[in-house]
């Protein structure tokens, strides 16, 4: 790997930044002094510092994002606010892309990585990877809608949604409920009830597979998983 390349990934900063680090004499393969960012290392058996300080290779990282509103679920936009635009610079060194897709006005659970096996093992409509959203809705939801989500909704272009278990946490003139669906069509918890003539107020996804939100992150709050979450997402 170029140890301009390794260096950008662990983190040490933009390519600029590397570049001004080596010309300055700041970096060190086995104790010698390189200035040229092409020069190639081994990051499994070269030991690599800058400053002195060694340098761990790491090559993925995972990601938990509690989305806010108003942000876009995407890697870069000219005009909208981003996910990854919530990230410090050492972290969108990584380039990691959001696992999937929130809505603008959706909240919650959203996992960033530049693993693309992961993310595609997640995303793979084979998979049937289950989301849990809390929502509150417009209108009183009843056991019969629940009865439908479980046979699948035909959304407003004719396609029937696989089933999915909708449960009613308080009944009233604005619902509380929790759903989940093992598929992720454009706008498709709103599509849904849209379909049984109510409207979602608020939506916030709380689940993926087996991985939890962690409540303790506020809105825009992120950290990257643990050894243990990350097993749970590989086991979903």
């Amino acid at each position: 790997m170029r140890l301009d390349k390794f260096l950008v990934n662990a983190g040490i900063g933009s390519r600029k930044e590397v570049k001004a680090l080596l010309k300055k004499r700041h970096v060190t393969v086995n104790n010698k002094v390189i200035k040229d960012s092409s020069a190639h290392v081994d990051p499994d058996n070269d030991t690599i510092k800058v400053n002195e300080e060694l340098v761990q290779y790491q090559k993925y990282i995972y990601i938990m994002l509690h989305k806010p509103p108003g942000v876009i679920s995407a890697t870069e936009d000219k005009k909208e606010k981003t996910v990854i635009d919530l990230l410090p610079a050492e972290l969108q060194n990584f380039r990691p892309f959001p696992v999937g897709r929130l809505d603008k006005d959706t909240e919650g659970l959203l996992i960033l990585t530049n693993d693309g096996q992961l993310a595609h093992e997640l995303l793979s409509p084979k998979k049937h990877v289950p989301k849990t959203y809390f929502a509150k809705i417009k209108g009183e939801v009843t056991e019969e809608d629940c009865k439908v989500f479980a046979n699948g909704v035909t959304l407003d272009d004719g396609y029937l949604t696989k089933p999915a278990t909708l449960s009613i946490l308080q009944q009233g003139e604005t619902s509380a409920v929790e759903i989940t669906i093992t598929e992720g069509k454009f706008h498709q918890v709103k599509r849904m009830f849209r379909a049984v003539d109510k409207q979602v107020l608020y939506l916030k996804r709380t689940r993926m597979g087996k991985l939890l939100l962690d409540e303790a992150l506020k809105m825009s709050q992120y950290r990257e998983l643990n050894t243990e979450e990350l097993k749970l997402l590989y086991e979903t």
